[in-house]
């Protein structure tokens, strides 16, 4: 053993009291803590304090131990197995059987570890039960007593699968059953675990139960197929992963599949190859759509107070990769680029509802008739305001959306008349919580010669005026300015979902036919435009020119010499060349039509991107993030930042582990302490509201119960 250079030590591999010597002479000497000892010869601390004080008790002699069993320690004899094995049957402790038998209750440990013990029921190991009459710390995972009446008995809403496996970690029974094609989906089992990574996303189950996505997903795609690996099992797996920023199937290679399987229920989670193979095959299946509309009225139901004003906007994703594909305007670049482009459809307070993938990017003009007519069937006869930007601001379509029972709020594009500023006043008020002050003038306008009747609220900000449409005429002109500039609520909700849940990203690089007939502006007119253009510009460089020189020569009193005449006669006639080729121009172009099917344009096998899985994997995000926002409207009572750091805390909650312990029909979630206590108190608070809801785990009969730890010293835990 060499220290700084300076041989030390020098013992043979294996004599244990030479190594210990080395140990204690490097503490005792000051080359090193207890700590960098421990860690250098891989022991723990406590071993290297016990060798210091044998060393003081006996000197060198006592840091040897003899062979064999201690002497004067009374050991448990075969025969006394039978007799352990009755008493821990009987339920009695493993203290109290070492009481009996006069030994130690590590020997009563060992014994039982060697005869292969397994109590009947989980032990809960990490978790400590509230006795009656115990420490009133521990009632945490108590339900809250909201009558004096028994409460009805509840049963978990998805079906109960059932194991032939009796040892969490060894499920090789239910995989050989799944490899049979007798089982579709594996069922949920628990070992008592302390510190399981990312335990603390078991928070959002509540949330995602709630939502009904399990539910619909199995009334619409019922099963798919025998696996271990089911319908109930994949979209619980891509949810969670989407709540712990894990954005791509490829991400799961970073985490330990056995400690993600914890969290699910497993011996291990689904892999990359696994995981893919069950999104293509719910994609096979062409049901999305389906999905995407149930869950949309199933929130609408939930949450119809928040429909009042919905809020349509185009998010485009921009495509790399080799394929033709057409090209849309990325605002965020300032560029043309091969994408696609999805219309989401978010509610009052910013939460998605509804998307739908325009074909071949179609403008917001082309896609808002359809995607309100969807709206329309989920949302009913209510009356509805449809909120968007400049995007779709179109006299005709107006007309048209008001004739179809909604309402619009818009900007006002391009030119129009100013406001006197003698119109302005100040407008005062309080909405959702926040109090609005603008400069406002309102008054009535008229588009379409008249046929469309439109009321416009016009903001006045440092000699800037912002003019918003709206036949809203019920509405106090601030709400007028409130709803309209709430819009950003749905640009913030696009930059979080590309940072956070990486909507962007393409699941696959499949492509798929695409609609042959759909009509395209006509290449070859374009290329006839282009040139008819270049004839203009040079008929009116010839005519310029022309005329300079008439005037030149007007202005001169002598007359021109003839070498001058014959340059303005070739000009003239260079002129009347010019002249008939944009005569010729524009007639060929009237005879070329204007938009011409796209497989005539390009010539070529018309394709798009497969749309299914992508549009899967958006439904999940969807789902995850209105989770996500249900959590922090819950803890946004107990924790007076939320409106800024609510996200924030309800990630980390979700990032953090936890204790998962199984007693009786419940699953107990023991959260670990955040970075500091007021967190870990709004946290605690949260379990309490969502120990109020009967949540099951999803294929399971354990009921969930959460409570958040708070650390009182580095050994020790208490529930809040």
């Amino acid at each position: 053993m060499i220290v700084s250079g300076i041989p030390l030590a020098q013992y043979a591999v294996g004599d244990q009291t030479a190594e210990s010597y080395a140990m204690v002479n490097l503490v005792e000497q000051g080359w090193a803590s207890q700590k960098e000892v421990a860690r250098a010869f891989g022991c723990s601390t406590r071993s290297v304090r016990r060798y210091q004080n044998r060393m003081d008790r006996g000197g060198l002699p006592a840091l040897g131990r003899p062979r064999g069993y201690p002497s004067k320690r009374p050991r448990v004899s075969h025969a006394r197995e039978r007799l352990v094995g009755r008493l821990k049957a009987q339920g009695e402790a493993n203290k109290e059987i070492a009481r009996r038998l006069g030994v130690t209750p590590k020997a009563i440990r060992k014994l039982l570890r060697r005869i292969g013990w397994h109590d009947p029921e989980p032990e809960q190991c990490c978790l400590p039960i509230a006795e009656p009459g115990g420490d009133p710390k521990l009632s945490a995972f108590d339900p809250p007593v909201l009558s004096s009446t028994p409460d009805k008995p509840t049963l978990p809403d998805e079906p109960v699968s059932l194991s032939f496996d009796s040892d969490p970690a060894d499920r090789r029974m239910d995989r050989l059953l799944a490899y049979l094609g007798m089982l579709d989906d594996a069922a949920p089992l628990f070992p008592s675990t302390a510190h399981v990574p990312h335990g603390g996303v078991m928070l959002a189950l509540p949330a995602l139960v709630d939502s009904g996505i399990l539910k619909i997903a199995r009334n619409i795609y019922g099963s798919i197929g025998p696996a271990f690996y089911g319908l109930r099992t994949t979209l619980i797996t891509l949810l969670l992963m989407a709540l712990l920023r894990i954005k791509r199937p490829e991400s799961l290679k970073e985490h330990s599949p056995e400690d993600l399987g914890k969290v699910l229920g497993l011996d291990r989670a689904p892999e990359v190859k696994t995981l893919r193979r069950k999104l293509s095959r719910l994609a096979a299946f062409g049901r999305a759509a389906d999905l995407a509309r149930a869950l949309a009225r199933k929130r609408v139901e939930d949450r119809g107070a928040a429909m009042g004003f919905l809020y349509v906007d185009g998010h485009v994703r921009v495509y790399h990769g080799k394929r033709p594909l057409p090209k849309a305007h990325v605002a965020r670049r300032r560029l043309a680029m091969p994408a696609t482009t999805d219309y989401w459809v978010n509610d009052m307070t910013g939460d998605p509802v509804f998307v739908v993938t325009a074909e071949a990017n179609a403008g917001m003009v082309k896609m808002l008739p359809t995607v309100l007519e969807q709206v329309r069937g989920m949302v009913g006869e209510r009356r509805i305001t449809v909120v968007f930007d400049r995007g779709g601001f179109s006299p005709k379509l107006f007309l048209q959306l008001v004739a179809g029972g909604f309402d619009i709020l818009t900007y006002r594009k391009g030119a129009s008349p100013r406001v006197a500023k003698s119109k302005f006043s100040l407008c005062e008020g309080a909405i959702d919580g926040h109090t609005l002050s603008y400069m406002l003038a309102d008054h009535d306008v008229r588009l379409l010669n008249g046929k469309l009747r439109l009321r416009q609220v016009t903001r006045l900000r440092d000699d800037h005026q912002t003019p918003i449409l709206t036949s809203r005429r019920d509405l106090l002109p601030v709400e007028v300015a409130f709803r309209m500039f709430e819009r950003w609520r749905q640009e913030n909700f696009f930059k979080y979902l590309r940072e956070e849940y990486a909507l962007d990203a393409l699941v696959d690089y499949d492509v798929v036919p695409d609609d042959p007939d759909r009509d395209v502006p006509n290449p070859k007119r374009a290329e006839l435009i282009l040139k008819l253009q270049q004839a203009k510009a040079e008929f009116e460089r010839l005519t310029a020119e022309y005329g300079a020189d008439a005037f030149m020569v007007a202005e001169q009193s002598e007359p021109p010499s003839r070498p001058k005449e014959a340059a303005r006669k070739q000009l003239a006639k260079k002129m009347r060349e010019a002249f008939d080729r944009i005569t010729e121009l524009e007639k060929r172009r009237s005879k070329i039509p204007a938009r011409v099917p796209v497989a005539i344009a390009t010539g070529k096998e018309v394709i798009k991107l497969d749309p299914e899985r992508k549009f899967l994997t958006n439904l999940v995000k969807m789902t995850a993030y209105q989770a996500e926002s249900d959590l922090v409207h819950l803890v946004s009572r107990h924790y007076k930042r939320a409106s800024d750091e609510g996200r924030t805390l309800i990630q980390s909650a979700l990032a953090s582990s936890a204790d998962i312990a199984v007693t009786g029909d419940e699953l107990r979630i023991l959260i670990t302490p955040l970075s500091s206590p007021h967190r870990t108190r709004a946290i605690a608070e949260l379990c309490k509201e969502l120990n109020q809801m009967p949540v099951f785990f999803p294929g399971s009969r354990l009921r969930l119960r959460f409570a958040a730890a708070r650390l009182e010293s580095p050994r020790k835990r208490t529930i809040l």
